[in-house]
């Protein structure tokens, strides 16, 4: 998964908190994120949620195959098992 832009947190390894998985992940809550599937399918969209088995719940998805727009959700539930790793 990609935030599709550049860390701009400013710690840069000097000096800064270090973060955990788990806290990345929390502040990336609420903004657009690229799920890869191991299909090849991207889904791009806001991140609603996700849990520790990595299932991930977005808003306003939409679907990309071969870097084409292929359909639009309201609302989409990735199973864990399925993103690439």
């Amino acid at each position: 998964m990609s935030t599709g832009g550049a860390d701009k947190s400013g710690s840069g390894g000097g000096g800064g908190a270090v973060k955990t998985p788990s806290d990345f992940l929390k502040s990336i809550r609420g903004r657009p994120v690229v799920v890869k599937l191991n299909s090849g399918v991207d889904y791009r969209g806001i991140l609603a949620c996700l849990d520790g088995y990595m299932n991930i719940a977005m808003e306003q998805t939409e679907e990309y195959v071969n870097g084409q727009l292929k359909n639009k959700y309201g609302d989409a539930f990735i199973r864990g098992n399925n993103g690439m790793s």
